[in-house]
């Protein structure tokens, strides 16, 4: 892989078309890649760790390229994070400069009592922050370090590297059809892959603009009329079916129409359930696009851009990525059968930081990423997720049950609002089927309804034995659901 390809940077600086833009934000001109990255040298040696917070927007891509131009690590921290998380996120990169917008400065410091923090608003004006000089990374350098979502244990910095994240964006601009005058509405946090990789980088590397916003349903059923291309989580669906259900005929209608105009709308960063789908497609004519990946492995399956999109399935693997579902020996299972997904991509990560037995761990004996999620290949090749092998495989009766797929069928209750299905320790069935509800307004819901709901649709083995309501599904800023905390 040459420079020009295997560096994400260098292709950026040759193709400086992308632009970034504020949604909603009257006056205020799209500010283009070109003028992001005339920026200050940071002074950091390179190889160094930068950690910055910044809000979403123009300077936390000015933040970004300041960093790769300086051939340092970038290590983006969350403003939607406690003091406690961004602590740990400091404890783990050990970064050499800290930086964080003036608005922000004050949490940071919090976070990291004593250590000087740069503004980012001088990036732009000349200064220079910390020792040492300016680098070039090479394809090989580290460019990101993300981390991992906590769903198995606290959060752990995975490095990338600029040649996986360029494997990763020029897969998807192929699969996707990204074009230049495609104008992305981007309501994700940037502190995970699906945000500042799949979306904020993939818009930027096909020389699209980005438009930033916040995620209030009703403004962004509103900002569909001047974008091309949604990417979401499913609990951002629900919120914005759940704002369609409530408005009136008419706004129902505009808003309607104008999402029937979007190119492209996709979904990741967990299971999307098929209600919420064909919902959505009733309601807007769209087919949500589903993609499978990771932060280790970068993004690996993809419903296709044309042909049928499958509800409940993540697709085939991307270009250069090959997926084998392998029993608990890592032997191949037949088509229909389930097994743990494991991965060989071009897009792999570098490794856990500071880490390397964890790194170690997540390999088999043939090289492949263990990925602990169970899934199933169909004859046609189509992969369907169950779920978490650790959280979403429930194991009761002698059967291994998928949490998702009960989780899916629960969801069409009307009176149902979210459902997240756990396992529970049970001395008769080794784990019981145990559902978690966020009920609707009015509804009334027991265990006996949702049973005589659910008995047609599912076998009896796979029917809930507790019903737990709750007023709300713990969650992470990426939507998933921490079963471990339910649990």
């Amino acid at each position: 892989m040459g420079e020009a390809r295997g560096s994400l940077l260098a292709r950026l600086e040759a193709h400086p078309a992308g632009a970034i833009a504020i949604a909603g934000a009257p006056g205020e001109p799209p500010v283009r890649y070109g003028a992001l990255a005339e920026v200050a040298p940071l002074g950091v040696a390179p190889g160094s760790t930068v950690a910055f917070l910044v809000e979403p927007g123009a300077a936390y891509v000015r933040t970004l390229v300041a960093i790769w131009r300086a051939g340092a690590l970038a290590v983006p921290l969350s403003p939607l994070h406690p003091r406690a998380e961004l602590e740990h996120a400091i404890a783990v990169a050990a970064p050499r400069a800290l930086l964080a917008s003036r608005s922000l400065a004050a949490r940071l410091a919090e976070a990291a009592p004593g250590r000087p923090i740069a503004p980012v608003e001088e990036l732009a004006g000349g200064a220079r922050f910390g020792g040492g000089g300016p680098g070039s990374p090479t394809p090989e350098s580290d460019a990101l370090m993300l981390f991992t979502s906590g769903t198995t244990g606290r959060p752990k910095g995975v490095r990338l590297a600029h040649h996986a994240l360029a494997a990763t964006v020029e897969a998807l601009h192929g699969a996707w059809r990204w074009r230049s005058d495609d104008r992305l509405l981007h309501v994700l946090p940037l502190h995970h892959t699906h945000g500042v990789v799949v979306a904020l980088l993939g818009a930027l590397w096909a020389g699209a603009e980005v438009r930033f916003a916040a995620f209030r349903a009703p403004e962004v059923w509103e900002a569909f009329v001047d974008v091309t291309v949604l990417m979401a989580v499913p609990t951002m669906y629900a919120k914005l079916l759940e704002a369609y259900r409530g408005a009136p005929a008419d706004t129902r209608a505009r808003w309607a129409a104008a999402a029937r105009a979007l190119r492209l709308v996709t979904s990741g960063s967990a299971a999307l359930a098929a209600a919420l789908l064909d919902e959505f497609r009733e309601a807007t004519g769209q087919t949500i696009l589903e993609r499978y990946g990771m932060t280790e492995i970068g993004m690996a399956l993809s419903n296709p851009y044309d042909g049928p999109r499958v509800p409940g399935a993540v697709g085939r693997e991307l270009p250069g990525v090959t997926i084998d579902i392998v029993d608990e020996s890592g032997a191949p299972v037949a088509p229909g059968h389930a097994g743990e997904l494991r991965v060989r991509t071009p897009q792999m990560f570098t490794g856990y930081h500071d880490d390397p037995a964890a790194t170690a761990a997540s390999f088999d004996a043939e090289g492949r990423f263990r990925t602990g999620d169970t899934g199933t290949r169909d004859a046609d090749g189509v992969i369907r997720l169950l779920g978490r092998t650790s959280v979403d495989i429930i194991k009761s009766g002698g059967y291994k049950l998928s949490a998702l797929e009960i989780e899916a069928v629960l969801l069409e209750h009307p009176g149902v609002a979210e459902v997240a299905v756990v396992g529970l320790p049970d001395p008769t069935w080794g784990e019981r089927v145990t559902a978690c509800v966020v009920p609707r307004p009015a509804a009334t819901l027991t265990l006996e309804v949702l049973q005589a709901f659910a008995r047609d649709r599912l076998a009896a083995y796979k029917l809930p034995r507790e019903l737990r309501l709750v007023d709300a599904l713990p969650r992470n800023p990426m939507g998933k659901v921490q079963k471990q905390l339910l649990r």
